[in-house]
């Protein structure tokens, strides 16, 4: 590595896939605030106009939906001779919604691909970049993971591949912390989606607008998570699924903390017992 890649170094750098989503830009501002340098891959950069002005801050144009497009993004990250510490995913689509066999396959597909094999494949292609020792990832889960989640087949198969995914590479790779957070319904740009879907969402739509009336998870509480999860190391929160607004994280966590390191099959994917 360069002598002017060692002077950038001496700051740890987050790359956040998904950086113009509403809770992608948030996680990115308070990244920055912790003097991070952040690398944001996005698809719409217009909406990072506001931090592109942040001297620690780079954007990189990124369509999840075009393998082209993430693959010259991931060559864009090569350029800038940067190792991470911190890999973020905020990106998402609920579309299509409806009934799996009312849907275009085509969509389908690839709904299922962004919101799970091409994140992948943005990590997979990070990799070798990666910073010496225990380096974090922060990937985000979404309804339906517990319970059917009626016409978001889409989005949802493609959370469960992640969660399942977080327990994987947490087995197979000994200085990674992945872990996985489903924050709640968050009033993002996300549930305009389910708007425009109306009654192809079904009891979805009702939802939306009845939450759209709450302030629900603020990005604040998201970001204390995400730093609780980093706090703990992967002997807590290595391969698990978590939950912002449920799970006893807060004031330290410590109980939480103990009871996972004693218990490898919580907050994972697993058959309930009768």
């Amino acid at each position: 590595m360069s002598d002017t890649s060692d002077r950038k170094q001496d700051v740890r750098t987050a790359v956040v896939l998904g950086a113009s989503a509403d809770i992608g830009i948030a996680l990115t501002q308070r990244l920055l605030d912790d003097d991070y340098r952040v690398v944001g891959f996005a698809r719409d950069i217009r909406r990072l106009a506001a931090l592109k002005s942040a001297e620690r801050f780079s954007a990189i144009a990124c369509d999840l939906a075009d393998p082209s497009s993430v693959a010259a993004a991931l060559n864009s990250y090569e350029q800038l001779d940067l190792s991470w510490q911190l890999f973020v995913s905020a990106a998402g689509t609920m579309e299509p919604i409806g009934r799996f066999t009312d849907l275009d396959f085509d969509a389908w597909e690839r709904s299922v691909t962004v919101n799970s094999t091409a994140q992948l494949r943005v990590l997979h292609g990070l990799w070798p970049k990666r910073a010496v020792g225990e380096v974090d990832v922060m990937l985000m889960a979404g309804g339906g993971t517990n319970n059917p989640f009626r016409n978001y087949s889409a989005y949802c198969v493609a959370k469960i591949a992640l969660i399942k995914m977080c327990e994987l590479l947490d087995d197979e790779e000994p200085e990674l912390n992945i872990f996985i957070v489903g924050p709640g319904f968050v009033p993002t740009r996300i549930h305009e989606e389910t708007l425009r879907a109306g009654a192809r969402a079904d009891e979805g739509y009702q939802k939306a607008v009845d939450f759209l009336k709450t302030e629900g998870t603020s990005h604040d509480d998201i970001y204390a998570n995400l730093k609780w999860c980093m706090e703990k190391g992967r002997s807590v929160a290595g391969g698990r699924n978590f939950s912002t607004v449920h799970d006893p994280w807060r004031e330290g966590g410590a109980e939480l903390g103990e009871k996972l390191k004693a218990d490898g099959n919580a907050y994972r994917l697993r058959r309930a017992q009768p």
